[in-house]
């Protein structure tokens, strides 16, 4: 009899081992069925093209150029700190903003053919800047520009500073 309750024993300490490695499993896979219709709704609500150039950021652009001398230069380094409002709080280049989280900056020279590099940041000294998402990239037909989009957190376009440095060849 000891030996059958022994078998007995394992048999359900199998089935338990079975049935709480099934229900796991199941509970693990719920969340990844919900997956691509989360990310189709984040990306139905991303804009991830350029506005449209205007006429003003044209005029802008060519008068930096002029005045820029749009010599190539052997190598230029510039940065740009830019405030939510996007007023520049300190650097080179002029800011244009677009809509919410759309920022474009100009250039005295070329900078199509450069490297960039954006951060989320304040243009004060004090406390740490807010959460948030940024991208960078040349300004479509403004070869002397470049476009910053900022989002927060959860994605969607806010406005927020950031410091950007631009490295030309």
């Amino acid at each position: 009899m000891n030996t059958s309750f022994r078998r007995k024993a394992a048999a359900v300490t199998f089935a338990v081992l079975a049935l709480t490695l099934a229900g796991g499993g199941i509970a693990i896979a719920q969340p990844s069925a919900k997956a691509p219709q989360e990310a189709t709704q984040q990306a139905s609500r991303r804009v991830d093209t350029q506005p449209p150039v205007t006429a003003e950021s044209t005029r802008k652009a060519r008068a930096a150029l002029k005045a820029g001398g749009a010599t190539t230069l052997v190598a230029t380094s510039a940065w740009t700190v830019v405030n939510a409002n996007a007023t520049k709080a300190r650097g080179t280049g002029t800011v244009i903003k677009y809509g919410v989280g759309q920022y474009e900056v100009q250039f005295g020279y070329v900078v199509s053919a450069g490297a960039f590099l954006a951060t989320i940041s304040r243009s004060d000294s004090c406390c740490i800047p807010p959460a948030g998402e940024i991208s960078v990239a040349p300004r479509l037909s403004t070869p002397n520009a470049v476009f910053v989009q900022t989002r927060n957190s959860s994605g969607a376009p806010a406005d927020l500073g950031f410091t950007l440095l631009t490295h030309t060849p």
